[in-house]
């Protein structure tokens, strides 16, 4: 424990951090459904977020060299801040479209900020347990943070308010955490050609689940909120479907690391897959049916983000694992910019069960693809493999090295 306790300040900074952030996502989209903008509309907004967090991801590092870990953070803290601030004084969709893409650069950079101080702080010995304690954060806090919305309410200002002050409470952890700040890090390199080349289903499996993933995040409150749902209801809703994330993660991890990793990611996202069309045309407005539907969801579809990332890094020759994890993030981000906007759409003009009809539609088009793949190139046998399966979140590419294996850290 006394080797894990420096870094407690960055874990409390990070948990902080991911509970306004899925607060912020849920709130956003059922505020703005209370003030009357179209669904489409609320899914241009989303679109804002993913756009700025894609710009961040790429510009960020030059920041942290150029300014150091600290203010880098104290900015975009302070920026985010103001933006939530904001979006409560200025009620207009240009202006929520414009502060979410100011915040999705901010997000990004605080993410980016925190794990690389993570990557620089932790040594071989303490990386697990870091991993594990950082993916616990993570959970806990965006579930919980879910509640607050039927604990406060989506009216008024105090939610803006709460997000505000998190943003700037995050300060105080990471201003303890260490006297000195680290070596600033290296400039991650995009290059999206590579991880095509690499491999061609890797690269749509991420567009694949920046298009549905991010289109619950963003528009489950809207599917929800149409079915009847209450406020609570839908704060359990968003929770379940998180949560579930987690569930699968290790067993499909698991075979895919002794099995050809293809067929699990087919078989994830036939889950998937099987689990939108229970929503779309079974679960109908009945909550529990819905609580179902969307842990099925969650647990086959969540982890597909992992899968395509492993099944790249199969592939990658030496030196190519780094720009294949900042290709991932970046395909990920694409397919995050496009999907909510064409889902909003879809719920606008068709109703709620038209969100899981989408991806429904997206899911199978995955599924003929991969099979395609398996039929013009052969798996890579598991001795061959440099990776295993790792469970990452994309928060930003330096959540990546902090979950690498040891001889991939320093590419």
């Amino acid at each position: 424990m006394s080797t894990i306790r420096p870094l407690i300040p960055l874990l409390i900074t990070a948990g902080i951090l991911i509970g306004g952030n899925g607060l912020q996502g849920t709130f956003i989209s059922l505020r703005a459904l209370e003030e009357g903008f179209s669904t489409s509309m609320i899914g241009v907004i989303g679109t804002g977020y993913n756009i700025g967090f894609a710009i961040g991801c790429i510009y960020v590092t030059r920041i942290i060299r150029a300014v150091g870990h600290i203010r880098t953070f104290s900015a975009l803290a302070a920026i985010a801040s103001a933006a939530s601030i904001c979006m409560v004084l200025f009620i207009h969709p240009t202006s929520w479209f414009s502060m979410r893409l100011v915040q999705g650069v901010c997000f990004a950079g605080l993410f980016a900020v925190v794990e690389s101080w993570l990557n620089a702080r932790v040594t071989n010995s303490t990386r697990a347990r870091t991993l594990s304690l950082y993916r616990f954060v993570d959970l806990g806090a965006v579930t919980l943070a879910q509640y607050m919305i039927p604990a406060v309410g989506i009216g008024g200002f105090e939610l803006f308010a709460i997000i505000s002050m998190a943003l700037t409470l995050s300060l105080v952890p990471i201003s303890f955490a260490d006297r000195s700040s680290p070596e600033p890090p290296e400039h991650v390199r995009f290059d999206i050609r590579v991880l095509w080349k690499v491999s061609p289903l890797a690269t749509v499996g991420c567009i694949v689940v920046g298009l549905t993933n991010s289109s619950f995040r963003s528009l489950g409150p809207i599917y929800a909120d149409g079915i009847g749902m209450s406020v609570t209801s839908i704060a359990t809703f968003m929770s379940v479907g998180i949560f579930a994330g987690v569930v699968l993660q290790y067993p499909l991890g698991h075979y895919s690391d002794k099995l050809d990793r293809r067929l699990i990611i087919l078989i994830a996202t036939f889950g998937a897959f099987a689990a939108g069309l229970f929503l779309a045309f079974v679960a109908g407005s009945n909550a529990f049916l819905n609580f179902v539907g969307i842990f099925l969801f969650g647990a086959f579809a969540m982890p597909l983000y992992s899968l395509c990332s492993a099944h790249a890094n199969d592939h990658a020759a030496p030196g190519q694992h780094a720009l294949v994890s900042a290709g991932s993030l970046f395909f990920w981000s694409l397919g995050a910019v496009i999907g909510p906007l064409f889902a909003s759409v879809m719920l606008d003009r068709f109703g709620p069960r038209a969100l899981f009809i989408y991806m429904v539609v997206v899911l199978a088009g995955f599924m003929v693809y991969t099979l395609s793949r398996m039929l013009v190139r052969e798996g890579v046998p598991t001795s061959r493999r440099s990776m295993r399966f790792r469970n990452l979140l994309r928060t930003s590419t330096f959540f990546n090295k902090l979950a690498a294996p040891p001889s991939d850290r320093d590419a």
